[in-house]
């Protein structure tokens, strides 16, 4: 034994040696100054710092995303991932400990002597402990190791995108749906304006001051209208269907709080400055972890090139009797060193070096792939912002000059100086227009609602209320459902008038 302890000792100082294998650095990475579309200086601020639940400012709709956070199925299946991984870093990391084992053994056999001797039978029993551990001089365990954490980390990084994801489509499905609620509002209403045409042709025609062409196309007109209104319940019930997916629920109806044209977001959206994307977006971490783990496995690469080095022990004892086993004359115990390693196999050692070279290189095209994923994301959602709203405004003015065109030409109509053809024209008209309006408002909500996702905002603060939240049927009362095909809708909306360098290769490699 006092021969064996200097030997342990050499190996145990061994471990603090480095592992083989290039250290991992964050390759180089020129980020701009500012992100294209943005308006004024950089600030530190930005709106990815807020909880969704200050972004999002309906009552309704957050108490949607707090249900989604706690049910989605995905999510939870994420987490469920992240504990996989970590199991996976304590079972790679076990291999740097002495692995300990015993075994037993009972025998009865039967064995010829000669033919002088005769045959005798006789037992044996065994009992011992064996302690076996490989001395990681090379680094190739740690390595495993260090991958098997990033992995951990870049796992997690994938959970935070899962709760991102989350938060956004359940805020994009609500606003959404408040729009399909605001377009069969304006179909409604257009049917009736539509009907109550109908009615006044056909006096005109009954009284002989027109004809039966009129009647025909104003039929036609309400007709159309009408068919609408089907299409769009039947998107409604798909679309609280589709949410009901990400609450974990059954089909079913959905509140709503405020109507499409009063929801509010964030007056000052700065974006913040790019540098700090990398960090705020959960995929661009996931893709460097990835990165990380890669480079820690190029390490095993090289370190499998270097023999293994490891002790073994034995101690125990043996008998013909099962009582001497752990006493008496029986005792046994071994201790050795082995060493092992490859000689000549093929070229399959460097291959998998360079294979595992070449999916490191593929990690960190990836990881620049997504950082400009993410300047292009944020790009057009600050676009966007400054566009829609531009839009929304012109459309705005077209709106209610429309409005009022069908209130003159009705009027024109009735006193004679006017065509049926205007009064349908002008209403066609509003029609379609009213809808772009609907739809330019839902898009101008999203334009921020992908902004707070592209600039990596909506998990920071995942697992926590907001303060003073308290159960969501008090705030809303009794739960608030619609029933389209019942005409239960939110009260009418009024229309505004218009005012690295890159990681080091591993040393080169014995063959």
């Amino acid at each position: 034994m006092r021969r064996v302890l200097p030997f342990a000792i050499a190996a145990l100082l061994a471990l603090s040696g480095c592992p083989v294998g290039p250290d991992y650095k964050r390759p180089m990475v020129d980020t701009p100054e500012t992100f294209r579309e943005q308006i004024g200086p950089a600030e530190m601020a930005s709106l990815a710092d807020m909880p969704w639940w200050e972004v999002y400012r309906d009552d309704v709709l957050r108490g949607l995303i707090k249900e989604a956070l706690e049910n989605n199925y995905d999510l939870v299946a994420a987490a469920a991932r992240v504990e996989q991984a970590r199991a996976q870093v304590g079972i790679t990391r076990s291999e740097i400990f002495p692995q300990v084992g015993y075994e037993g053994g009972a025998q009865r056999a039967r064995q010829f002597f000669g033919s002088t001797i005769p045959n005798q039978t006789f037992n044996t029993f065994l009992g011992a402990f064996n302690v076996a551990w490989e001395i990681d001089v090379w680094g190739r365990i740690r390595r495993a190791s260090e991958s098997s954490l990033a992995d951990l980390l870049g796992t997690e990084d994938f959970r935070r995108a899962v709760v991102q994801t989350l938060v956004t489509d359940v805020a994009t499905a609500y606003f959404e749906l408040l729009e399909l609620d605001l377009e069969l509002q304006i179909a409604r209403s257009m049917t009736e304006s539509f009907r109550e045409t109908l009615q006044l042709f056909e006096r005109q025609y009954l009284g002989g001051v027109g004809n039966k062409l009129e009647t025909s196309r104003a039929a036609a007109a309400l007709a159309q209208t009408a068919a609408q209104i089907p299409s769009l319940e039947n998107r409604i019930v798909a679309k609280e269907n589709q949410i009901g997916i990400l609450l974990g629920r059954y089909p079913g109806p959905v509140r709503r709080g405020a109507p499409l044209i009063e929801q509010t977001v964030p007056a000052q959206v700065p974006p913040g400055l790019p540098s700090t994307l990398l960090e705020r977006r959960p995929d661009v971490s996931e893709a460097e972890q990835n990165i990380v783990a890669a480079n820690a496995l190029v390490g095993v690469s090289v370190a499998n090139f270097f023999p293994r080095i490891g002790l073994t022990a034995l101690y125990g004892g043996q008998s013909t009797m099962l009582e001497n086993v752990v006493k008496g004359p029986g005792s046994i115990w071994a201790i050795a060193a082995q060493i092992t390693g490859p000689i000549f196999q093929g070229g399959a050692l460097l291959e998998s070096y360079h294979q595992q070279v070449g999916l490191r290189d593929q990690a960190k095209a990836q990881w620049a792939q997504s950082i400009i994923t993410a300047f292009a994301e944020v790009s057009n959602a600050l676009s966007a912002q400054q566009k829609l709203k531009l839009v929304r405004e012109e459309e705005m003015v077209a709106v209610v000059a429309l409005r009022e065109a069908v209130r003159l030409a009705t009027m024109r109509y009735v006193g004679g100086l006017a065509s049926y053809y205007e009064v349908l024209e002008a209403q066609q008209q509003l029609f379609p227009a009213e809808n772009n309006l609907a739809q330019t408002r839902r898009d101008e909500l999203l334009a921020t609602v992908f902004l707070y996702k592209a600039l990596g905002g909506g998990w920071g603060a995942d697992d926590y209320s907001p303060p003073g939240w308290f159960e969501f049927a008090q705030v809303c009362g009794e739960p608030r459902t619609y029933s389209p095909a019942a005409g239960d809708l939110p009260p009418a909306a009024v229309v505004e008038t218009a005012p690295d360098a890159p990681a080091e290769d591993a040393p080169a490699a014995p063959m």
